[in-house]
């Protein structure tokens, strides 16, 4: 996957985007969360979505410890 940052307005949010992730079976909306540069950069390494908690304060990857990633 290819991320084009220059067209990611990290600015705008306080340093976040919104991320949707949708099925690609069929088309539901399976999640809606918030990344930082750093998560979408992980993302795209990894293959598996990293997004960053508000409340926490901290980069998460989805499923680690549930074991319901999303790739």
């Amino acid at each position: 996957m290819e991320v084009n940052f220059d067209r990611l307005d990290f600015d705008k949010m306080g340093g976040l985007v919104p991320v949707v992730v949708k099925s690609l079976i069929n088309g539901e909306i399976l999640m809606l969360g918030f990344a930082n540069e750093e998560a979408v950069r992980r993302t795209v390494e990894t293959g598996f979505a990293h997004f960053y908690s508000r409340t926490r304060r901290k980069l998460w990857m989805k499923g680690k410890t549930s074991g319901n990633v999303l790739k």
